[in-house]
């Protein structure tokens, strides 16, 4: 499972991250994404997570939406 590199809005946060790249998990080979805080974050700049867990949808005032919406390359 590829993500397409670009620009991602939380949509809960409304905060913007760029993906940087794919990868796998060394010990189990799940798709992971690489991306990186496109903010101020006193915690990390770059996060790694599940590829299905990026691209799963998440409930925002009452609706589903994906929990991270493309912006742009």
């Amino acid at each position: 499972m590829i993500i397409p590199l670009g620009i991602y809005k939380h949509s809960k946060k409304g905060t913007l991250y760029r993906v940087i790249g794919n990868a796998k998990h060394s010990e189990t080979l799940e798709d992971m994404v690489v991306y990186e805080a496109q903010y101020e974050n006193p915690v990390s700049k770059l996060w790694v997570r599940p590829a299905h867990m990026f691209l799963e949808e998440v409930e925002v005032n009452g609706q589903k939406v994906p929990r991270y919406a493309f912006v742009s390359k």
